[in-house]
């Protein structure tokens, strides 16, 4: 769930959306300068064996922006992006993204599960897409 019109992270969300105190106190103990990272946010999911959307609604209740999207696409300081297209995309990696598209776009966990099956840094799945013109939606935390 993205933001419409306001300009409120907690809009995102009906009215009185709560969570657990333990997970509030775990996104807090991560947000600095009214931030937290993927990456972070990511640990408290596999820590509190909660599903990272479920952070990612903690963290839109604190007001606070995800920043270092481990894809590449947000966050990264004035040039948003980190990634570029790639040069060039290997055919193995082209038909794994290829397959794993849902109605042209490929799914932030798909992206992934792809890079982490082959071994690849997840960004080389993030710029494979942008050298392909695939979007990648869904993001996990619910950014995007």
């Amino acid at each position: 769930m993205t933001r419409k019109d306001s300009r409120r992270f907690i809009d995102k969300h009906p009215q009185g959306t709560q969570v657990s105190p333990e997970l509030r106190q775990a996104v807090l103990d991560h947000i600095t300068d009214h931030h937290i990272t993927c990456e972070a946010a990511h640990r408290i999911a596999m820590e509190l064996k909660n599903f990272p959307r479920q952070i990612g609604v903690a963290i839109d209740l604190q007001e606070a922006r995800i920043r270092g999207c481990q894809l590449g696409l947000f966050g990264h300081g004035p040039m948003h992006k980190k990634i570029l297209p790639a040069e060039q995309v290997a055919p193995q990696l082209k038909a794994a993204i290829e397959d794993s598209l849902v109605d042209g776009r490929l799914s932030c966990a798909q992206a992934w599960r792809i890079a982490d099956a082959a071994g690849l840094p997840r960004m080389t799945v993030a710029e494979a897409c942008e050298k392909l013109k695939i979007k990648i939606n869904k993001c996990q935390l619910g950014a995007f």
